[in-house]
């Protein structure tokens, strides 16, 4: 299951089970888990002296898709999936079934929850801490700097089951609270209150989510996404969702949101 021109170090620690692709390096400072399986031309545990000697690890049961590339000292939880040509810098602490989109650049030293979708082009800057059950959709970035260039750094805060839309970008020290909805194209400069929608250049609050319907000529509300937005999440956790709101299960089937 290891192409044979793939240079492994024989340092690194591999689980069981792990395949790797044509022309994938694995450094020395490399765990990966059970049933991993890496693309081709992927760079695993490239080196990073801001990582002080850590590891990088990577749960069972994960995908990395083809030309990325992971630096050591970054620690993933199961279920890792990748696009192409996605880039994570050291420092980044994930946790299970995160899922990156092709050509994410990840900057290192931040936090990511367990069940966190992005979508395509998207970039965290460092110090980001990003919540449990949160999308970020593709060309959003978050940023780090207050008054660049220099060295002062204030990462965001996004909050669980905050949904940034396409194109957004959120400035140095802002705090999307739970269950907001940040509009595609925006400037968020200040906090977002929990479970509002917030959109343009500035940001300004538009509406409590709640007062979003879907479009699906029902009527229902569309936030919280969790009432009626199941799909990829295992049952355990949607039968809490649908507690919570005492609904049967309504799972969407839109392929476009996987």
């Amino acid at each position: 299951m290891i192409h044979p021109t793939a240079l492994i170090s024989p340092k690194a620690r591999l689980g069981r089970e792990v395949s790797v692709g044509p022309f994938t390096v694995i450094h020395d400072n490399v765990e990966l888990g059970d049933r991993c399986s890496i693309g081709s031309h992927c760079e695993i545990g490239h080196p990073a002296p801001r990582a002080e000697g850590r590891p990088l690890v990577i749960g069972n049961d994960s995908l990395i898709r083809s030309h990325s590339v992971f630096y050591e000292g970054s620690t993933f939880g199961p279920g890792l999936t990748t696009g192409h040509r996605v880039t994570v810098r050291e420092g980044t602490q994930a946790g299970i079934n995160f899922q990156i989109g092709t050509l994410c650049d990840i900057q290192g030293t931040c936090t990511v929850g367990d069940y966190t979708r992005f979508h395509s082009n998207v970039h965290i800057g460092q110090h980001s801490t990003i919540g449990n059950y949160v999308w970020i959709f593709p060309y959003v970035v978050l940023t780090n700097d207050p008054h660049p260039p220099s060295s002062v750094m204030r990462g965001v805060t996004l909050e669980d089951f905050v949904a940034v839309a396409t194109m957004s970008i959120v400035l140095p020290g802002v705090t999307v609270r739970r269950g907001a909805l940040v509009g595609a194209h925006s400037s968020v400069s200040r906090d977002v209150d929990a479970d509002t929608v917030v959109a343009g250049a500035p940001a300004k609050f538009v509406c409590p989510t709640e007062q979003i319907k879907l479009r699906d000529g029902s009527g229902r509300p569309a936030y919280p996404w969790r009432r009626h937005f199941t799909r990829g999440y295992p049952d355990d956790v949607v039968a809490r969702w649908l507690a919570e709101f005492g609904e049967g299960r309504q799972a969407a089937s839109n392929p476009e949101h996987d």
